[in-house]
């Protein structure tokens, strides 16, 4: 038998009987202040589960007044509730508790050892290590450097652990002028990202590598397109001591984007050269150049305007023959970037379709390998250095990278936690709980400059510490030393193998000849790629079909 009342409405139920007794004890006595809280209280009750009844966006609202909001309020504190009482410190995505507690401490100079071992399941397929030595050596610093742009007129000596690209924007005035001024406090770089050079990056004077994308902000006309004579005003700054131009980025490859014009301050509109209040749009490709071999021309033009500053550009791998094509322009012209940052698909954004974010762009060590491969091939590796980024925390990561080609590596999450992030990710709400991913002026206050940047030179300083103990630890002298042959890999339970016998690694010059003994990828794309295009030589649905699961997965088995 269906009962009159159904049990979903039950609480709307009590809620009523409970006006209605309230009313009464009013009637009775009128004086008890408790019987007015009641009444209030079961009234804005009875309110609700009327709205609720009546409202037609939320289904679970209408057949549960009242108690249904109950399930809205679990779901807005699930996350907080998951990550403090219920995921261990290993699980938690992008990044475990284990290391952000590694940021945090390293940042606030608080002991990182750990007693009792390591938490980690050293059986388990995908663990890896570095080998060390019988006669671990010596190192008097941890201070490691490398010369980027070692031809041109103002090569840059800079460390081998950066600050990645994150915009004034995207990032909050002290978050930027924190990063900054770690950055010249700890002598290592601090990349723009392409929302330009703002005045929040100019206060205390840290080195900037001036990353210009599709949209050239800070060097551009009204159209949009790029501009010399800006070009040259901005880049004349001391203070700047690269340039990269940004082709993609790993978060979302391929994606451009508009920053509503409701958000473009006159803060950020001075910054990038746009106009306050309108949409800024950043086209998915650029228009200074579209082949392989204007872009070339267009680096070694940057170059030429900024008075010889380093010059490259980043990107996350995508069809391999535009990469190829690259590297042909490259012989092609004579004209090679000083330097190359690959972005990983792994890396993060402060906002972006899901889509993209899960299924576009190669993973970092798929396309730094293939990048390192390429250069090596063609006997270019000795020209072009090689950064990355995507997910690099510690030490050993660092260490990892350059087991597979980088000459250094940059980190954007880890320095933002070093600022205090906690991995709300809100980045794109406005609401950041820690003043980090936010232009709310009252949100900011509660980043401090002053500490923050404290903790961005001691999370830098204390990670190049750990990574002097590694190199030291394998017998080496520099962390460019690190190749495949010291990491290893466990395959499964009864079998582990060197990092370099399980990923492709080309002989210097082998792509100038014949490729018959080549990857797949080599034997399949090269041929497709052309310096005068990025389109492939023939339709792509025409594309020859590869007789391997492996045709574009440098970390396959040897």
């Amino acid at each position: 038998m269906t009962s009159p009342i159904p049990t979903r409405y039950t609480a709307f139920a009590l809620c009523v009987l409970g006006l209605l007794a309230s009313l009464a004890c009013l009637l009775l006595w009128p004086w008890l202040w408790r019987g007015w809280i009641g009444t209030a209280a079961f009234a804005a009750l009875t309110a609700t589960g009327v709205h609720d009844v009546r409202q037609t966006r939320h289904a679970i609202l209408r057949n549960y007044p009242v108690i249904g909001h109950l399930r809205f309020l679990f779901e807005y504190v699930r996350p907080e509730v998951r990550q403090y009482f219920i995921e261990s410190d290993a699980e938690a995505m992008p990044f475990s508790r284990a290391q952000r507690s590694l940021v945090y401490q390293r940042a606030k100079g608080d002991p990182d050892n750990r007693p009792f071992g390591t938490q980690l399941n050293v059986t388990i397929a995908g663990y890896e290590w570095i080998n060390h030595s019988m006669r671990p050596t010596k190192l008097a610093n941890h201070d490691f450097r490398i010369t980027i742009g070692a031809d041109c007129a103002q090569p840059y000596s800079a460390s081998v652990f950066n600050i990645s690209a994150m915009s004034f924007g995207a990032l909050s005035a002290n978050a930027i002028m924190a990063l900054n001024q770690g950055a010249k406090m700890g002598g290592f770089a601090h990349d723009t990202g392409e929302g330009s050079i703002s005045r929040h990056h100019r206060v205390h004077g840290g080195d900037l590598i001036w990353e210009i994308g599709s949209g050239y902000f800070g060097c551009r006309n009204e159209d949009g397109s790029f501009s010399e004579e800006r070009f040259i005003k901005a880049a004349a700054d001391p203070q700047v001591r690269m340039i990269e131009i940004k082709l993609s980025q790993g978060a979302k490859p391929g994606h451009g984007g508009v920053l509503p014009g409701p958000k473009v301050t006159a803060e950020i509109a001075a910054a990038r050269g746009v106009p306050i209040g309108v949409d800024c749009i950043s086209p998915s490709s650029h228009s200074a150049f579209t082949t392989p071999l204007e872009m070339m021309r267009f680096i070694a033009r940057l170059r030429e305007l900024s008075g010889g500053k380093p010059t490259g550009f980043k990107f996350c791998l995508g069809h391999p023959w535009e990469w190829f094509g690259i590297v042909k322009a490259m012989q092609q012209s004579g004209i090679t970037p000083d330097f190359i940052v690959v972005d990983g698909a792994e890396g993060g954004t402060g906002a972006a379709p899901v889509e993209f974010t899960d299924h576009v762009g190669a993973p970092l060590q798929e396309g730094l390998l293939l990048v390192h491969n390429t250069l090596v091939g063609v006997n270019l590796r000795e020209r072009i250095k090689l950064g990355c980024a995507g997910k690099v925390i510690s030490a050993f990561d660092v260490a990892r990278m350059m087991a597979l080609g980088a000459d250094w590596c940059n980190a954007a999450r880890g320095f933002m936690m070093s600022l205090g992030c906690i991995q709300a990710q809100t980045c794109h709400t406005g609401h950041c709980p820690t003043g980090v991913t936010t232009q709310d002026p009252q949100r900011q206050k509660a980043l401090v400059v002053d500490t923050k940047a404290d903790r961005v030179r001691n999370f830098h300083r204390s990670t190049l510490h750990a990574l002097q103990e590694l190199v030291q630890a394998a017998g080496l002298d520099h962390p460019q030393q690190i190749t495949a042959h010291h990491i290893v890999r466990r395959i499964s339970d009864t079998e582990v193998r060197l990092l370099s016998n399980l990923i492709m690694q080309v002989q210097p010059g082998a792509l100038l000849g014949p490729l018959d003994n080549q990857h797949n990828v080599f034997r399949t794309y090269w041929p497709l790629a052309s310096a005068d295009s990025f389109q492939p030589r023939m339709n792509t649905a025409r594309l020859p079909v590869v007789d391997s699961a492996q045709e574009m997965a440098p970390a396959a088995a040897a």
